[in-house]
């Protein structure tokens, strides 16, 4: 089968979302309070199904246990990544994630390392990432004192500016700001703090102190950047990360680009812009907003136009 896999993307409704999933990206989005695209997702909280060729109809996760010559025959028994397109309208909750022991013994699910790609950013727009405390008793004292403002970096942001979120990394991405994420395939959070806000029904959302000390890095330690980047006829590729669990590229497109396969396969996800994908001998145009999987039997491919593309591939721990 040498051709992509389109899928359908699944919107998420988020009380910090907003319309931009709508007004950028044109889905049809459930509510004016939509904060995430769930843009290939194989997760049963949001599972997207392929919307062309001979799989059209079918469910990622049932195409992944069913066909799994299509993903190289991995040995994870879930497909391993999620992406996303987050619209944050308003602030998320200040959050952490668990490792993959914790998450599994805990929550019956892997962990959740992800990162995060800025597509915009309003000016002056902020992220929390990291806290000051240096050991697990100062956390846990700040936290109950409520010094928040003593306990969280933030970080100014700006449009493609990149972030990876390792599993135990408080976090929240501030209000302003639209993200392509690339995560383990996981749903669990740990709520450490919400800004005391209410739903529409007048109802707090829950907090998660206990497990957020018990996942936390303390202290907190920047992961290194080092970015990536070739030029090839006017085109850009830059490798962001290279974790155990995914390769993060970007595709700058400005004229035509052919690649060869070097991973089981590669998520894809077009940003900004429009142009052709060309996978033996045929065709496909483009638009901002489509998702597809590359899959193992797709050897080569190209792509041609004005546009701008985030990748991924599975890392060691999950393919």
């Amino acid at each position: 089968m040498q051709e992509p896999l389109f899928i359908q993307p699944v919107l998420q409704e988020k009380i910090w979302g907003g319309t931009k999933l709508r007004d950028i990206y044109g889905y049809d989005i459930p509510s004016e309070h939509t904060g995430e695209c769930w843009a290939i997702s194989a997760h049963p909280d949001g599972t997207g199904a392929v919307e062309n060729g001979q799989y059209a109809g079918t469910k990622l996760d049932v195409l992944y246990k069913e066909h799994p010559e299509l993903f190289e025959n991995p040995a994870s028994p879930v497909f391993p990544l999620l992406t996303k397109i987050i619209d944050a309208a308003e602030a998320l909750s200040v959050q952490v994630h668990p490792d993959d022991d914790y998450g599994l013994k805990h929550e019956g699910e892997q962990g959740k390392t992800e990162c995060w790609y800025i597509i915009d950013a309003d000016e002056d727009a902020e992220i929390i990432y990291g806290h000051n405390a240096q050991t697990k008793e100062a956390f846990a004292a700040m936290i109950a004192e409520g010094n928040w403002d003593g306990l969280l970096r933030s970080i100014k942001v700006k449009k493609g500016d990149f972030f990876f979120v390792p599993s135990g990394t408080i976090h929240a991405i501030g209000g302003g700001i639209t993200i392509l994420e690339t995560q383990q395939s996981s749903n669990t959070t740990y709520r450490v703090y919400d800004f005391d806000r209410k739903d529409d029904q007048g109802n707090t959302r829950d907090l998660h102190i206990q497990q957020s000390i018990d996942v936390s890095l303390i202290p907190h330690k920047d992961p290194a950047n080092h970015f990536e980047t070739t030029a090839v006829d006017g085109n850009t590729v830059t490798t962001f990360i290279e974790s155990d669990y995914f390769t993060v590229y970007k595709w700058d497109i400005l004229s035509e680009l052919a690649f060869s396969k070097t991973a089981p396969y590669t998520l894809v996800s077009v940003i900004e812009g429009s142009g052709d994908l060309t996978v033996d001998g045929k065709t496909y145009p483009l638009q901002k907003g489509a998702h597809f999987i590359l899959p193992a039997t797709v050897s080569a491919w190209s792509l041609s136009g004005s546009m701008e593309l985030i990748a991924s591939n599975p890392g060691p721990k999950n393919s």
